[in-house]
């Protein structure tokens, strides 16, 4: 991203000014392993990337907040003397959220310009949501010394989201992007929020993110449903055992108790988040051990049983899926993130990277007359500020 013709940008929109322009950043991210179980307790592997979402700042000595971003025309404004409102499905709402959030806890920000742009595809399921979400609640922090720790800024990120934009998303995308660390994921317990980074050795080996460039306009209210879903399943649980999460339960538990689930869409739901849990585990220790064609036989089980038993798949994402598995230097494949449209991650072998790239495009495409766009992946760091 050139930082300099950002600032341009900025200048062009809100003037020059003697007060200084602050950079700020913060990527979004990938998950391996570990897909719709962060909101059921369970544990997730994501990983920040190299891409995300820059916001630069400065006060401007007025009460009021202006937004603007390179990605879109729609700007807007705040007032910092009145209450914040949701604005309909503005992509303004993810940081007035987070405002909303420090305004709760009686940190109130100064008037400010903010200049967005992410180079994260919209739409993509890669958490650019989360993105714009922490790096504001970073930029905030740091420029008005709230003094809030990475996992204070995580957490209310998540409230903004839940709260004011109204989608009841888990932590995992804002920890992801506020916690990263370049060429390490995150193993995550989103019950405890106890964390490992550990070190991605993929020696001749690449993680490509293919973009199926459908858009996921089921994505929200679908992600609602499953998790609604997920809850009623608990509540059946809990006639017999005293649970938080189906991920208290292991696999022999659920499989002895899953009569007490009488609706089959809810029964199929938990199936998917008890056995994704036990897979993740097992991935981890198949990483820890080196042993990275165990590590790509599980995204590969995970994916089924998100196609089959989560449901939220559908057939860009099943065929860039199916398309991936027949290049013989594939190690593994699944959908990643919320689904019903979004990004697949595969681990392939280097040698193959090109041959990959071309032949699962040209499925793709005869396939569903879409084009998928390819990123080779860089694991980057969380937040930060770059100027």
């Amino acid at each position: 991203m050139n930082t300099d013709q950002l600032k341009e940008t900025f200048i062009g929109l809100y003037g020059e000014s003697e007060g200084e322009i602050n950079i700020f950043f913060s990527p979004g991210r990938v998950n391996l392993i570990g897909e719709h179980t962060d909101y059921n307790g369970g544990y997730v592997f994501p990983c920040a990337l190299s891409f995300g979402t820059y916001i630069l700042v400065r006060i401007n000595n007025t009460r009021k907040v202006r937004f603007a971003t390179t990605n879109f025309d729609h700007r807007g404004e705040v007032n910092l003397d009145e209450p914040f409102e949701k604005e309909g499905k503005s992509w303004i709402n993810y940081p007035v959220g987070v405002l909303n959030e420090f305004r709760k806890t009686a940190r109130e920000i100064e008037g400010v310009d903010l200049l967005y742009s992410g180079d994260i595809p919209n739409g993509a399921g890669l958490s650019s949501s989360a993105s714009i979400e922490m790096v504001t609640a970073f930029a905030m922090n740091h420029l008005f010394e709230f003094g809030l720790d990475r996992m204070d800024l995580v957490k209310l990120s998540q409230k903004a989201e839940n709260l004011f934009v109204g989608v009841n998303c888990g932590i995992m995308d804002q920890f992801a992007s506020g916690m990263g660390a370049a060429d390490h994921a995150l193993f995550l317990n989103c019950d405890t929020l106890d964390f490992e980074r550990v070190p991605l050795k993929l020696k001749g080996m690449k993680i490509i993110i293919a973009n199926t460039n459908k858009r996921r306009g089921l994505a929200d209210s679908k992600y609602n449903e499953r998790r609604a879903q997920c809850e009623s399943a608990v509540e059946a649980i809990r006639t017999q055992k005293n649970i938080k999460h189906l991920s208290d339960l292991n696999l022999d538990e659920f499989n002895s108790m899953s009569h007490l689930i009488h609706d089959e869409d809810q029964k199929k739901r938990a199936r998917h988040v008890i056995s994704e849990n036990n897979r993740t585990l097992t991935a981890i220790d198949a990483l820890n051990s080196g042993d990275i064609e165990a590590f790509g036989q599980l995204m590969n089980q995970s994916h089924d049983s998100l196609r089959d038993d989560y449901e939220v798949t559908g057939k860009e994402l099943d065929t860039l899926v199916e398309e991936a598995r027949k290049i013989e230097g594939t190690v593994g494949s699944r959908m990643t993130g919320a689904g019903f449209g979004g990004c697949t991650v595969s681990i392939v072998k280097e040698d193959a990277v090109e041959t990959f790239i071309r032949e699962v495009g040209k499925g793709y495409a005869e396939r569903t007359n879409l084009t998928a766009d390819f990123y080779v992946a860089e694991i980057g760091d969380g937040s930060k500020q770059i100027h």
